[in-house]
């Protein structure tokens, strides 16, 4: 089976990872029209936004069925672990229709993280030593803290918006924060409790695409996700990314492929789970070895905006090695060149903070990529509308010349309350240089 030559794609999703999708996408001659649900300001550009929730699975039915619509990729997590892909391939109306997603049992590699840190024993895949403790076992919880040397890490078992991981480095405030999220901190997310061992090194991020047997890896990025400089505050959804990483060399890449993503894609098929989709995989580099921090089942943001601009190949092509079962057979094509993106965010994020506000300089001429990701059009106007407002994507040399590109562009842009982070990849300069 494969795709037609003429293609129309509904997009699901509306943040800066759906519009560099939606980027990517509009960029192949295979496509004839290109729907996003419900998009952003930026998405309006490069196809036509739909007033679509993507997990009203019964609007979106319709809506394909009356667009005639040969391909549904799915950008954020929340309708894959609802299921969205079993509600296609159940429904005879439009199981023929190719899911970019995992089913939903998939899809708890990133819905459960006590599922997650199980799989990977199960199939000898190299992650830190953890418990997993509910309302019922809090005192062995706080026991269990009692055993680990700071910090310690604490992480919410279901979804939690990118903002259900802790570490603190004292036990007594380990202890309150375990109680408050047994006790609703994060809501039904944290009913569960995973503490896991603190792993020490630098994170990196690589990207997976997969046809349930076959496996291709994207290039990969390192991202940013404190709100302050210096990798200091709060968790955001992310302020910056970087690719290709300097530390991920061939060596330590060879590791992750045979010790992590051939082991998972393996351990997936093994246990009959169907996964015709992404697979992020966070990484700790300890030393050079490869540890599993965490499994998403789709693309990260705003790492998707340094990987697609670094990749070569038609889109299209590899979403169809992927939904038929030929990714063995596809080449996959990556520029040599480096990316960067830096995030604007809202004033108050990733606390509270106001929507609404005017987007200036967004049309002054930039080499910049400037993706949408919380942004609107308000009567012919772009403004504010989430935290994350916009990722600033450039392409250099290097890590130094895209940076300066980046931040040179975001200079052109203005907003009430515009914040970014002014060291977004300096580390690995000075990695470089060491």
């Amino acid at each position: 089976m494969k795709l037609s030559d003429s293609v129309n794609v509904l997009l699901l999703g509306s943040g800066g990872r759906e519009h560099a999708f939606a980027w990517k996408i509009s960029q192949s001659p295979r496509v004839a029209r290109l729907f996003i649900a419900p998009g952003n300001a930026g998405t309006a550009s490069l196809g036509t936004n739909v007033d679509l929730s993507p997990t009203n699975f019964g609007s979106i039915k319709q809506f394909v069925l009356n667009n005639n619509i040969n391909l549904v990729v799915v950008g954020p997590e929340e309708p894959l672990v609802k299921g969205i892909s079993d509600f296609f391939h159940e429904d005879n109306d439009i199981h023929h229709i190719p899911v970019i997603g995992p089913s939903m049992q998939g899809a708890r590699l990133e819905g459960s993280k006590e599922f997650a840190k199980a799989f990977m024993a199960r199939h000898n895949i190299p992650t830190a030593a953890y418990r997993a403790f509910g309302k019922d076992t809090l005192e062995e919880g706080y026991a269990f803290l009692e055993q680990l040397q700071g910090p310690y890490v604490l992480k919410a078992d279901g979804l939690a918006a990118g903002k259900g991981v802790v570490i603190v480095d004292d036990i007594a405030e380990a202890k309150r924060e375990l109680q408050a999220m047994l006790s609703g901190k994060f809501g039904a997310a944290g009913n569960t409790v995973v503490i896991e061992e603190h792993l020490k090194g630098i994170e990196c991020s690589v990207f997976v695409a997969t046809d349930g047997t076959n496996f291709a890896v994207l290039p990969e990025a390192k991202d940013y996700k404190r709100i302050g400089e210096g990798d200091t505050g709060l968790n955001t959804g992310g302020m910056g990314a970087v690719s290709p990483v300097p530390f991920a060399d061939e060596t330590f890449m060879r590791r992750v492929r045979e010790e992590i993503i051939a082991p998972t894609v393996a351990g997936l098929r093994a246990e009959k789970i169907d996964y015709k989709g992404f697979i992020f995989i966070g990484l700790m580099n300890d030393g050079g070895r490869p540890y599993v921090i965490e499994y998403n089942v789709r693309m990260g943001d705003p790492e998707t905006e340094v990987v697609f601009p670094r990749i070569e190949s038609d889109i299209i092509d590899l979403f169809e090695a992927m939904a038929f079962g030929r990714l063995d057979k596809f080449q996959l094509k990556v520029s040599p060149r480096t990316a960067t993106t830096v995030v604007c965010v809202s004033g108050g994020y990733p606390g509270d903070y106001t929507k609404g506000y005017p987007i200036s300089g967004l049309d002054t001429p930039s080499e910049s990529i400037v993706f949408h990701a919380g942004t609107a059009l308000k009567q012919g106007k772009v403004v504010t509308a989430g935290g994350r407002v916009l990722a600033v994507t450039s392409l250099g040399n290097n890590i130094a010349d895209a940076l300066a590109q980046s931040y040179a562009t975001i200079a052109q842009i203005d907003y009430e309350g515009k914040y970014c982070r002014r060291d977004i990849g300096q580390d690995l300069e000075r990695l470089l240089k060491s």
